[in-house]
């Protein structure tokens, strides 16, 4: 395993650590930071493993997912989540969860700029997606901020609270990508 450690200008993505589960629960336990999000707030067990799993995949050959630890750059805490996951046609799908501590600070963007990095710097992709709860206008916004563009709606994509909920997508290629001052080619995965 080759550890993926990314850095730009006010954040860093590194590879998740078994002591990171408290503040991963800190995240994925909290009503709030996972009220847009594909699943429940989830248990301490359940994170946990999440921890392992994303511990796991970093060791997988060829490693498809990277599940990495949003952290300030230059500090070790985790105060996010993101995920890369490879598909087929050089395509990636991307999400990401931050603290609430950590919202309203353009801290979702350089996380989006951050796994466009690795995806096309790093892994050669040439297109990336993400999806959204149509309820989450910040997400809108970061996800804009970042380039991407609006593809459309997934109807009834995922069952969370007791009810069926549309995702909206958004997509950037390769040649649309434009790194944020601080990242670009300097930024990608130290192998």
């Amino acid at each position: 395993m080759t550890p993926v450690h990314l850095t730009g200008p006010n954040l860093a993505l590194r590879e998740v650590e078994p002591e990171d589960t408290d503040a991963l629960l800190a995240i994925y336990g909290d009503p709030e930071a996972t009220r847009h999000l594909s699943f429940e707030p989830r248990t301490r067990e359940q994170v946990e493993a999440i921890a392992a799993r994303s511990i796991d995949s970093a060791k997988a050959t060829p490693r498809t997912e990277y599940c990495l630890a949003v952290t300030r750059r230059g500090e070790h805490p985790l105060i996010g989540y993101a995920r890369l996951a490879t598909e087929p046609q050089q395509a990636a799908t991307i999400g990401f969860a931050l603290h609430p501590a950590a919202w309203g600070k353009g801290l979702g963007t350089e996380t989006v700029h951050l796994l466009c990095a690795l995806g096309f710097n790093t892994l050669g992709l040439h297109r990336i997606w993400a999806a959204r709860s149509p309820l989450n206008e910040a997400s809108e916004r970061t996800l804009l901020r970042a380039g991407m563009t609006e593809d459309g709606r997934i109807r009834d994509h995922v069952f969370v609270h007791g009810a069926w909920r549309d995702s909206i997508t958004y997509s950037i290629l390769e040649h649309e990508w434009t790194p944020i001052d601080g990242l670009g080619a300097s930024a990608i995965a130290e192998w």
